[in-house]
């Protein structure tokens, strides 16, 4: 009989289809609990299946499950599995855990879930799981673990699932179908550790019952629509480590000084929102603090001398405010920052020196407030002089600070000479003792298999390659998020918790030259350069075996894909597409005239522009950057995307940055009017005098922009996207001027929007074409030459870009 009921579970599991390429067509009770992924007891009896990233790529409606009664433990994770939930699954009675996470599963959670009563851990995250969230989810008394993130989910969260008593994580982020407000039956999970609420279209008041979650250590509530003000019953949470608020604009009122209460607080997020007030001296002696943001709000004051109490801060980011008065000398305690963000406020007054001094500060901007006096050369030499724009009383010497394309000639020879003989010393000193070193170490990276270039850099300086296999389970599919022509990209969670994207080359094509120059091309640019809004390359490992580069996460993926996703488009407001335009601006005037020679992009588009958790954006993908040879003719082979390639490219293989002004002016209308402008490019084209609205271009999507400072930038963005995709590359401005053509609009006058026409933005035509530069050689924003494009730009094509989903 025992025979009999092994054969038949072993005759079910063929069924499924899954292990028709493992060989395994007999039928006993002794092979069948060997196959791969089934743990039998000592019965024979099937009791877990552990299949993650088995490559099933099959539905469930072949899999019995009523053969496998005594069936504790289901894995079928990141299998590419379709299909919905089969109702028979209700007969796993059971069933402890249960994890069909990274899938392509959709339809509803069927009601007969409600019969896994024994279930401890419901994993279906990423997936495309709709409907409403069940509330027979309610009758799952034993649960612990609930993760429903990145699904299509809608509705509320029912109240029954305040019946979970034993739930200590709950994870419903990233669905931003679901709406209306958060029940207050949710104070009810005492056991809740963590919870997250993100990305879910949550309105209405954060409710007051959540400070009763006392063991609450991770609380995320950012990116919804949540209003009112803080409540003070938040700050009862006493063992809160994390606290999220970022993103929510309709939350006013004021931090409170009960902010002191959450001493075991690590990370404080609560920018973008709508706060008012001072910034309360509580926060200074939160000490535990590594990073505390608040940025984009309505802070005014200034900023406490107290601030340098928090000794293990790593992260201080206060953008965006009405903050004033003068940076505290105090932050030279702060001797572990990493990031600190004090730009577009009131600040006065001069740099303290102890900046200066901060061993690991890695990113400084305090562009745009009232600094005045001299601003030190260490500064602008480690952080660049773009950080520090908007201060008009703020002045240093280029010369001095080793701004060496403007420096005299007699100071280059005396400074070539110099490290001539530097040089010739230092090389002998080295090469007598490092000859042997260097042979060593070649032997080693010969022998080694993973490579013979291999670098990190991290945060803490640890990450090793052993740890990039783990962390992906040797490149497997279940970590991939994205593919593309040549490469994949993965996401991997390194042992220092730190989360980061992958880019492996194909191992067929790692033989293709073609290939291999591009990725050993986009190492090299990157591992150069350094700017907030260009994607941070943390190392990589070149060899034909085993190709991969390491890159920051960009959770929110390409700008392409969030204008055409209906519910993130929304959320990526006018004040953050403006913020995203200045930002990318920035990092291409970087490029061009910060780096020494400059760089040129040539793939400009908004596949290649990638945002973070906070919609920030940064320029990516460098595999067919080149440099700018200032000598020669720049001749090359056409490289970029079809709908953002200057025009000129079609008959010239001359390559210069006004290639990539043109791709620029593209994304910017593209990011204003949520879609491709190529009907607006051809429209205008051929008429350029039609009288044609601002307001009717914009983003249907979003409201009209109505705040004056909102309704300016939107117009200059506009103005300037439209002399960027001039067809006569000379008559485009340069991205510096686009930079501080942003910094000019401050003071210009505001016209309502709907008084705006497109062809008044144009910039007015010259006399003649061969007179399109000044006296110093740059093109004159003023005297552009009358406005053209080519009509035949197409949509965007499928070429690979760092493509990561949130």
């Amino acid at each position: 009989m025992e025979e009999f009921k092994g054969i038949a579970k072993a005759e079910a599991l063929l069924k499924s289809g899954w292990w028709e390429d493992s060989g395994a067509t007999a039928t006993t009770i002794s092979t069948h609990c060997q196959w791969s992924g089934i743990i039998c007891n000592d019965a024979g009896s099937v009791t877990e299946l552990l299949l993650p990233g088995y490559g099933i790529h099959d539905s469930l409606t072949n899999f019995s499950f009523s053969s496998f009664p005594n069936l504790v433990r289901l894995d079928l994770s990141g299998n590419g599995l379709i299909g919905a939930i089969p109702h028979q699954i209700g007969a796993l009675s059971k069933l402890t855990h249960l994890t069909l996470s990274n899938n392509f599963m959709e339809g509803f959670i069927p009601s007969s879930i409600a019969n896994l009563t024994t279930l401890v851990i419901l994993d279906l995250s990423y997936n495309s799981f709709s409907g409403r969230i069940p509330p027979t989810l309610g009758l799952l008394s034993n649960l612990d673990f609930l993760d429903l993130n990145s699904n299509h989910f809608s509705g509320v969260i029912p109240p029954a699932l305040s019946n979970l008593t034993k739930l200590s994580w709950l994870y419903i982020h990233g669905n931003p179908a679901m709406g209306g407000v958060l029940p207050e039956e949710i104070g009810r999970l005492k056991s809740l550790l963590e919870l997250d609420l993100s990305y879910s279209g949550f309105s209405g008041s954060i409710p007051p019952s959540l400070g009763q979650l006392s063991n609450l250590r991770s609380l995320d509530l950012s990116t919804n629509h949540f209003s009112g003000t803080i409540p003070s019953a938040l700050f009862n949470l006493t063992n809160l480590s994390q606290l999220d608020i970022h993103s929510n604009p309709a939350i006013g009122g004021f931090l409170s000084e009960e902010v002191r209460n959450l001493k075991s607080l690590i990370e404080l997020d609560f920018s973008g929102l709508n706060l008012s007030g001072a910034l309360p001296s509580a926060l200074c002696g939160l000490t535990k603090l590594a990073s505390l943001s608040g940025a984009e709000n309505q802070i005014y004051g200034s900023i406490p001398s107290e601030i340098g109490n928090l000794k293990i801060l790593k992260y201080l980011h206060l953008g965006s405010n009405r903050l004033n008065g003068q940076i505290p000398p105090t932050l030279g305690n702060l001797t572990t920052l990493v990031s600190l963000d004090l730009s577009s406020n009131q600040i006065s007054g001069s740099i303290p020196l102890q900046l200066s001094d901060i061993p690991s500060l890695r990113f400084l901007d305090l562009s745009y407030n009232a600094l005045e006096g001299k601003l030190p050369c260490e500064l602008v030499n480690k952080f660049g002089s773009e950080n520090f724009v908007g201060n008009p009383d703020l002045h240093h010497d280029s010369t001095l600070c080793g701004d060496h394309r403007h420096h005299p000639p007699y100071y280059i020879i005396g400074l070539g000479v110099s490290l001539v003989v530097f040089s010739l010393i230092g090389g002998l000193v080295l090469y007598i003792f490092c000859r042997t070193k260097v042979k060593k170490v070649e032997a080693e990276l010969m022998d080694n298999k993973h490579g013979d270039i291999f670098r990190i850099w991290n945060y803490d300086g640890h990450m090793a390659y052993e740890d990039i296999i783990k962390a992906t389970n040797d490149f497997d599919v279940s970590y991939c998020i994205g593919t593309g022509g040549y490469g994949s990209v993965y996401r991997a969670r390194l042992p220092s918790g730190k989360v980061v994207a992958l880019k492996k080359l194909h191992r067929l094509e790692g033989e293709n030259p073609n290939f291999d120059k591009s990725f050993r091309n986009e190492a090299d640019m990157l591992s150069k350069i350094r700017h907030r809004n260009i994607v941070k390359l943390f190392g990589f490992c070149l060899h034909k075996r085993c190709m991969f580069l390491i890159y920051e996460y960009m959770d929110r993926g390409s700008l392409f894909c969030i204008l055409r996703d209906e519910t993130e488009a929304v959320e990526l407001d006018w004040i953050k597409r403006v913020n995203l335009i200045k930002g990318i601006a920035s990092a291409l005037s970087y490029l061009h005239y910060d780096c020494d020679p400059p760089i040129i992009h040539r793939d400009v588009s908004s596949n290649n522009i990638l945002l973070n958790s906070q919609l920030e954006a940064t320029l990516s993908d460098f595999g067919t950057a080149r440099i700018l040879e200032l000598d020669s003719s720049n001749q090359t082979v056409i490289a970029g995307t079809f709908g953002y390639m200057a025009p000129e490219l079609a008959y010239t293989m001359v390559v210069t940055e006004k290639s990539d002004v043109y791709g620029f002016g593209v994304v910017v209308l593209e990011t204003l009017f949520g879609e491709h402008p190529q009907e607006f490019l051809s429209c205008i084209s051929s008429q350029p005098n039609e009288p044609i609205m601002l307001k009717d271009l914009l983003d249907a999507r979003l409201p009209p922009p109505t705040n004056p400072l909102v309704v300016r930038n939107v117009a200059v963005a506009t103005a300037l996207a439209l002399d960027c995709v001039n067809a006569n590359p000379k008559c485009r401005p340069t991205m510096q001027q686009v930079v501080n053509r942003f910094e000019e609009g401050r003071r210009e006058p505001t016209r309502p929007l709907h008084t705006i026409a497109v062809n008044q933005l144009v910039s007015p035509p010259v006399l003649s074409l061969h007179d399109q530069t000044r006296a110093d050689g740059t093109s004159s924003l003023s005297t552009m030459n009358e406005f053209h494009v080519d009509n035949s730009a197409t949509l965007p094509s499928s070429n690979f870009s760092i493509h990561v989903s949130s």
